[in-house]
């Protein structure tokens, strides 16, 4: 009888280095991109994935502040939050969101997408997100993606 020698690979930690990626979100739609920047992130676009190591790699999105929203979710779209306190129950609408925190629209959009553990905490720390034009990983020669 003949064996099957042939064996699966499993990264190792610190095994695989994560490469940059430079996002420009302009006129992007905020799900459809989200979905491909958790994919990156995660590691699963790589031959090498490995679902308990942290194969993915550093995403970098500038112009967060000119994402877009299909149909009425501009309007509708709500984040919630709690302060464990009586009646804390917080209630964010999208446009004051968009408005005050453009980074973190995208961040939450993201985070809800990865997993929810230690290591996707860690995932989630390779995304670095810039309202403007202009962010600080010029010396990381980050590579522009087209979603």
């Amino acid at each position: 009888m003949a064996r099957n020698t042939g064996k699966s690979y499993l990264a190792k930690p610190g095994e695989i280095e994560g490469q940059w990626h430079l996002i420009d979100a302009t006129d992007k739609i905020l799900g459809r991109m989200a979905t491909r920047i958790a994919t990156i992130l995660m590691g699963k676009h790589k031959p090498t994935y490995t679902p308990h190591t942290l194969t993915g790699d550093f995403v970098v999105i500038v112009n967060a502040e000119k994402v877009k929203l299909t149909g009425r979710k501009t309007e509708m779209k709500t984040y919630e939050r709690y302060t464990y306190y009586p009646g804390g129950r917080k209630v964010i609408p999208f446009t004051t969101m968009h408005a005050k925190h453009p980074d973190d629209v995208i961040r939450v959009a993201v985070r809800r997408m990865l997993p929810k553990n230690r290591l996707g905490r860690q995932m989630l720390s390779r995304l670095k997100i810039y309202a403007g034009a202009e962010h600080n990983h010029q010396a990381q020669r980050p590579e522009p993606l087209a979603i």
